[in-house]
């Protein structure tokens, strides 16, 4: 490892506009799939659907199985003036954090569809909200709100796609084994699946699941100059003791995706199998348990290219991307993916 490592900016890249993907192909895996052996330092480019092929046989895999909820809602202020909040995550039975977009006072109270309220109790500095929420007056908690947002609520779409969601995002958006409601952002990587193939994967291999619910924080952008004076972001993760238990053995994992990846090891350096996770990956704190990644191409100066730096290296990583964008490839959470073996 470099000093260079641990500088921000040798973390960005240049992509041309064009290769933001606004939209998934179909079928999902058609998607392109670049496989980098590390053994062999060689690169391969082929197809999602040939995934099975490359994923070593005697691997068990992880996946996630959070739900993105319709967490984007659109309401007004007592004023009348308009309001957009994106609930982020529930910090107890009672008070949630949110990012609202528009001025709001301490105590101010917004207003939803189907009677729903909220009430801002805390402003942070980085610019979340705390508020409670309320229907017809009465308090309700996290299970009632998803109900609600369910029924007027939007698909929180990442704000690099630039567009507004539609009723294909309520399903493309969402991966075919979505379970634990929770998340404002999908675990892309699992994305890609088909039925058809995710039945073939779980003929081959043994599969797991663990939840984390994917929070807003995983697009924020790091700010610091040097990566380790980033303020990672926690979010809430639970792992089924079966799971737990596989992650004690010494078989070698197959992680779907960042969000597998962070949960299984920070279980691995802290043996909790549930709580908020805040584990920074990166060249200075590389995987212990994980031995293979599947992961789509991420934002220039994210934590989640530095997750993938500490699996390959800095430079690698860069290297593969720009092979990446010279093959037309597709980013971001629409986008395509590569397996690192």
């Amino acid at each position: 490892m470099t000093d260079l490592d641990l500088l921000t900016t040798s973390y960005d890249y240049d992509l041309p506009k064009g290769h933001i993907a606004t939209h998934p192909v179909y079928p999902r895996d058609s998607a392109k799939l670049l496989v980098y052996d590390r053994a062999t330092d060689t690169i391969t480019h082929t197809t999602f659907s040939q995934l099975l092929e490359y994923i070593p046989k005697e691997c068990e895999v992880f996946l996630n199985d959070t739900r993105v909820i319709k967490a984007r809602i659109f309401g007004t202020k007592t004023t009348g003036g308009k309001i957009e909040l994106l609930f982020n995550k529930p910090l107890n039975a009672t008070e949630f954090l949110v990012m609202i977009r528009g001025r709001v006072k301490l105590g101010s109270t917004l207003f939803f569809d189907n009677g729903l309220e909220a009430t801002v109790t805390q402003l942070r500095e980085d610019g979340s909200r705390v508020v409670t929420f309320a229907q017809n007056n009465a308090s309700i908690r996290f299970e009632e709100l998803v109900v609600i947002l369910d029924e007027i609520g939007h698909i929180p779409l990442p704000p690099y796609i630039q567009r507004e969601d539609n009723k294909d995002d309520q399903k493309d958006y969402q991966t075919l084994f979505a379970k634990n409601a929770g998340a404002v952002a999908a675990p892309t990587a699992s994305l890609h699946f088909t039925p058809e193939l995710f039945e073939q994967l779980e003929q081959k291999h043994n599969t797991h699941t663990i939840t984390l619910h994917v929070g807003a924080g995983t697009f924020k952008p790091v700010e610091a100059k040097a990566i380790l004076d980033h303020p990672m972001h926690s979010e809430y993760f639970d792992i089924p003791k079966e799971s737990a238990t596989t992650l004690d053995s010494d078989t070698p994992l197959l992680a779907i995706g960042t969000t597998v990846t962070r949960t299984i090891e920070y279980y691995h350096r802290t043996h909790k199998q549930n709580g908020e996770c805040d584990l920074f990956l990166n060249p200075s704190n590389p995987p212990q348990r994980v031995d293979y990644l599947l992961t789509n191409f991420h934002l220039p100066k994210s934590t989640l290219i530095m997750l993938v730096s500490s699996f390959i290296g800095r430079e690698k990583s860069l290297e593969l991307y720009q092979e990446a964008i010279d093959k037309e490839y597709r980013f971001f959470s629409y986008g395509d993916a590569m397996l690192i073996l």
